[in-house]
């Protein structure tokens, strides 16, 4: 595994521009960085939950800020909420092909 070598979405510079200029109009452009970071391979939802929640403990021992780690924090429940809408859509999936 050591020599596999995995592609890493970057944006351009200017995507960058263009996401800071939507920002500074008070646009939301998240789902413009997704669109670009989502196009090669992605990172499942489980594995990012456990990444932000590694973060998360991380920031608490380290003393960080209350307000930064509450951001982690409303990402970990964002991640959730995506999983558990995905668990149900299986669960409906699954019941409906019985």
């Amino acid at each position: 595994m050591s020599g596999l070598k995995r592609k890493r979405n970057v944006l351009t510079v200017k995507q960058k521009l263009e996401i800071l200029q939507k920002l500074d109009k008070g646009e939301s452009a998240s789902t413009d960085a997704e669109d670009v970071l989502n196009e090669g391979n992605t990172i499942s939802h489980s594995a990012a939950l456990q990444s932000v929640e590694t973060l998360l403990n991380y920031m608490g021992q380290r003393g960080f800020d209350y307000g930064d780690i509450t951001a982690v924090r409303k990402i970990c429940v964002d991640i959730r909420q995506v999983l558990n809408k995905q668990q149900d859509q299986r669960r409906i999936t699954d019941f409906l092909k019985q």
